[in-house]
């Protein structure tokens, strides 16, 4: 018998970690009957207590150490805390912070939290924070950190009991995944070392994700440990290029700075969601600005009158240079012709290479504009305040307030918007959000919304009909995302807790950098893959030949006594060469599940290409309706042949359409990856076809009666 007590007797060691004056010692005197040792820690002449007691069927070793405002090398104090943490065994830190000076204290609780250990928190001197009347939803706080909160009070021996039972508990229970988040930049930067690591194999005590945090903030230790390993010489360059990343962004080599600066929003953040207090008389100019632009009643209007004026600015100044850019590759087509006459070569470098890439460059200036209007609004702070504003009206159709970051980031490109979702720890969550961000619209789409808007819109509408349609979409995003919460992702709704940077000028190094960047993916992908793809198209549509019918027709137009009927019967013969092509045949055979809808097989063409790109979509609507014109200086742009083709209203039925399907094959991959495997495309594909091809024929039949 007192063999088997014996061995349920487990023991509990407890690191007491917290800044200076936050009542470490008065919380440890607090702990009735417990046998308390004082000593020094080895080596050094910094305070060692240590206190012993049973609970339970538990034995609880807790050790005191010693107050440090960080995890930093600057004091002795400093370097023993974060020397035990790193090195000595223990399971549980228990994080004591001032109830009082909660902002303060959450700093130190940020770098805990990267050490992804068990951990509690005790939100100490709850007495004197009532006294202030300062209220902590310590709930709240608990899910946001993902570790339970108590409150306590050493003076009043309040909250003790709670305490120790919570020690217990967390020691029994498996560690939760951290929930310590940092900004976009330095998570996408953490996920390519933890691929790295991934990917190599390698073995270490610790999470990949603890390492590459570590590497990040340039550890002293870390360095040494990894610098004699084979993988080291591969390593620097990942970390070369992370570094470099972060210094764009955040305009300063001083990485203790960049993380300081993460340290603070998280706090910041935190505090805003949890903590209600007395207003301060004196207010920061941050605090100024935010009570503006985060209004509860103005904040919302605010942030749809700059996206309403982005839009206008992105089709009004785009229109400028897009008429430049037309009329250089019509003359590059007809140039082309000249030199190498009237043949095969001819037709598949001018009617396949130049038109189907010169209808995607066309579009460049639009992506410029829109991608520095979104940096814009990012250098400056202002997309987080957006985030926090709009979390209470996400969580009304069962999104996440952090999910606005990846939704936003899926205007610009999805391939980037899916992989940002990892912020989103909450596996439900993250999925929903990854299924809703195709409805944003991204800027491969907008040279199809500008070409249909400049078609059917005059220009003092274009701009507006462009805003509706980006706001349309993510209206039926949020739409989609109540039905798939309610049916399919069910859970609880996580709490939010998003960075808040101060106010920012507007940094032009690193909006050249990003708006660099999107404009020469945009432009790779015209002189790479379009290309390809173009010159595929073009094949497609002009093979096989039929040399019976060519030779009929050529007969007929000979034979023909007017201009006007040997033009009608040579677009008579290329419309039927067009109709018995490749590409003819494959547009027939799918047209019937198209016609509903209002759309020709040339339309329905050009939706399946887009599976692959979705810049093609023009390239491939300028090549099929292209065909048979002649591209001279009188011939009609391609925003008249689509006016002159397709009515009004399989038109919008066509945007509504391009709005929802599935995103590019890039994109489609990536999402494969970043939900967990191939199954989830495939419900993708089906849920965004069903919805897309369900709301077009709404829109269709609607526009039919009312135009």
């Amino acid at each position: 018998m007192f063999i088997k007590d014996i061995k349920e007797i487990k023991t509990i060691k407890v690191a007491l970690v917290g800044q200076p004056n936050v009542g470490k010692s008065m919380l440890i005197n607090s702990i009735s009957n417990a046998r308390l040792k004082v000593g020094n820690f080895s080596g050094v002449t910094v305070a060692k207590e240590e206190v012993f007691l049973s609970y339970k069927n538990y034995k609880i070793e807790i050790t005191d150490l010693p107050g440090s405002y960080s995890l930093n090398d600057y004091t002795l104090e400093e370097k023993v805390t974060k020397e035990f943490l790193d090195n000595s065994p223990y399971d549980i830190i228990l994080n004591v912070l001032d109830s009082t000076n909660l902002e303060r204290n959450l700093f130190l609780t940020s770098e805990l939290l990267a050490l992804d250990k068990k951990m509690l928190i005790a939100l100490n001197m709850s007495d004197e924070a009532h006294k202030e009347n300062i209220q902590i939803d310590d709930n709240q706080l608990s899910k946001i950190l993902g570790k339970p909160c108590i409150k306590t009070s050493a003076a009043k021996n309040m909250g003790i009991s709670n305490l120790l039972e919570a020690i217990v508990s967390k020691f029994e229970d498996d560690k939760l995944p951290t929930k310590l988040i940092f900004s976009d930049v330095i998570e996408e930067e953490i996920q390519n070392i933890v691929e790295f690591f991934e990917d190599c194999g390698f073995r270490t005590p610790n999470t990949y994700r603890q390492l590459a945090i570590k590497l990040l903030k340039e550890d002293k230790q870390t360095y040494k440990q990894i610098h004699d390993e084979p993988i080291w010489v591969k390593l620097q360059v990942v970390l070369n290029n992370a570094f470099e990343h972060m210094y764009i962004h955040y305009n300063t080599k001083n990485i203790e700075d960049i993380f300081n600066d993460e340290k603070f929003a998280f706090a910041r953040g935190a505090v805003r969601e949890t903590v209600k207090q007395p207003s301060i008389l004196t207010k920061t100019i941050t605090d100024k600005i935010d009570s503006l632009l985060i209004h509860k009643i103005f904040g919302l209007p605010i942030f749809l009158f700059l996206m309403w004026g982005l839009f206008q600015l992105t089709f009004e100044l785009g229109n400028i240079p897009m008429d430049m850019i037309d009329a250089f590759f019509a003359s590059l087509i007809d140039s082309t012709k000249e030199i190498l006459g009237d043949n095969e070569l001819s037709s598949v470098i001018a009617d396949g290479a130049i038109a189907g890439v010169g209808a995607v460059i066309l579009f460049v200036p639009n992506i410029v504009i829109l991608f520095f209007g979104i940096a814009l609004l990012e250098t400056t702070g202002y997309m987080s305040r957006v985030a926090f504003l709009l979390d209470g009206f996400f969580h009304k159709f069962g999104l996440h307030g952090k999910s606005f970051i990846p939704l936003v980031t899926g205007f610009g490109c999805s391939v980037p918007a899916y992989m940002s979702a990892r912020t989103l720890k909450n596996e439900k969550d993250r999925l929903l959000t990854l299924f809703i961000i195709g409805f944003m619209s991204c800027g491969a789409r907008l040279p199809i919304y500008v070409l249909f808007t400049g078609a059917f819109f005059s220009e003092d509408n274009a701009g507006n009909i462009l805003f509706l349609i980006y706001i349309s979409g993510a209206i039926l995003g949020l739409i989609a995302a109540k039905m798939l919460k309610i049916v399919v992702f069910k859970s609880e709704d996580e709490p939010f807790v998003m960075e808040m940077p101060k106010y920012r000028m507007p940094s032009f190094k690193l909006i050249w950098h990003t708006v660099s960047n999107q404009a020469l993916m945009y432009l790779k992908k015209a002189g790479t893959y379009i290309l390809a793809a173009s010159v595929l198209i073009w094949f497609a549509s002009n093979y096989p030949k039929h040399l019976d019918m060519d030779i009929q027709y050529e007969t007929k137009i000979e034979q023909a006594q007017t201009q006007d009927l040997k033009d009608s019967l040579a677009s008579e013969h290329a419309l039927y060469n067009l109709e018995n092509s490749y590409l003819g045949k494959i547009g027939k055979f799918s047209e019937p599940a198209f016609a509903p809808l209002g759309f020709d097989w040339k339309m329905a063409v050009a939706l399946e290409t887009g599976l692959a790109a979705k810049e093609i979509v023009v390239s491939t609507l300028g090549i099929l309706y292209g065909l048979g014109e002649d591209h001279d200086e009188s011939s009609s742009g391609l925003m008249e042949k689509i006016k002159k083709n397709i009515p009004l209203a399989s038109a919008i039925a066509f945007i509504v359409f391009v709005m929802i399907y599935l995103p590019c094959l890039a994109a489609s991959m990536v999402f494969a990856r970043e939900a967990g495997g191939w199954k989830y495309l495939a419900y993708l594909f089906v849920f965004t076809t069903g919805t897309a091809w369900g709301l077009a024929f709404l829109a269709y039949s609607i526009a039919v009666v009312v135009i």
